[in-house]
């Protein structure tokens, strides 16, 4: 028991090392990303334009779902006028940055760490380094600010999308009107709130992106290795997600 707990913890402390070592690096290096601009706009694209499709989707189900479970509830008290509050503190505050840094984990995490894992296996790192390229500021460094920038920005979106997928099934199946829903929503969530969660958003993106490029890069063993990295890349982006949101949340809670 006491050996593998040992090694447990052991293996995190290096991991979690290796994951800040790679953000440091990513941050002291980003002066010297103007020399790949086009890396980092096809990054960016692929990050962020080409997620907001599912992001809007899936936010749109939340946001219903949350109006639909918390409009029958509050039914039964007789306040379901305040089921505009309700889900948009929800999503502003908790389900929009979640939810989307979870979209991004498994949809843009996953293709960095095997994008990155598939150039280890085949030498092509090691050729860059013999060209003298730094592999992390050519390859990293525009993927990590890409998901920096770009989940903000789609949390915005799944926020908006939430709230609207709200209104939606309050009008339907709650008999709540738009005005009574809207009016609710505007009294109770402020910019603070909205604030807050793009925070988070940014801090997940990062998170995000130092952990998928760092799996990738570190990947070994042919095809199974980045199979490997790329499961390595999603779990740990979940977990570092959940723990660092409650944190943030402690944090904003307590200089409320």
């Amino acid at each position: 028991m006491l050996t593998l707990t040992g090694r447990f913890v052991l293996e995190l402390c290096a991991q979690t090392g290796d994951i800040l070592k790679l953000g440091g690096q990513s941050i002291s290096l980003l002066p010297k990303l103007r020399r790949h601009p086009k890396r980092f706009i096809e990054q960016l694209s692929f990050v962020g334009a080409e997620t907001v499709p599912i992001t809007i989707v899936l936010s749109f189900f939340v946001g219903m779902v949350l109006a639909l479970q918390s409009g029958y509830q509050l039914q039964k008290y007789g306040i379901e006028d305040k089921v505009g509050a309700l889900v948009g503190l929800s999503i502003v505050k908790e389900l929009g940055p979640v939810i989307t840094a979870i979209i991004l984990a498994a949809r843009a995490g996953a293709a960095m760490a095997t994008s990155l894992g598939t150039m280890v296996v085949s030498e092509e790192v090691d050729a860059l380094r013999s060209f003298g390229i730094n592999p992390v500021e050519f390859l990293a460094v525009p993927r990590v600010l890409a998901c920096f920038v770009a989940l903000p920005f789609l949390v915005i979106v799944a926020d908006a999308v939430g709230m609207s997928g709200g209104a939606i099934i309050s009008n339907s199946y709650i008999g709540i009107s738009f005005h009574t829903y809207w009016e609710n929503l505007y009294a109770n969530v402020n910019f603070k709130e909205i604030f807050n969660g793009i925070v988070k958003g940014a801090v997940f993106g990062f998170l995000i992106g130092a952990i998928s490029c760092r799996a990738g890069l570190a990947s070994f063993g042919g095809a199974e290795g980045v199979g490997r990295a790329t499961t390595r890349a999603v779990v740990t982006s979940l977990i570092a997600i959940l723990i660092t949101d409650y944190f943030i949340t402690r944090f904003l809670i307590y200089f409320d």
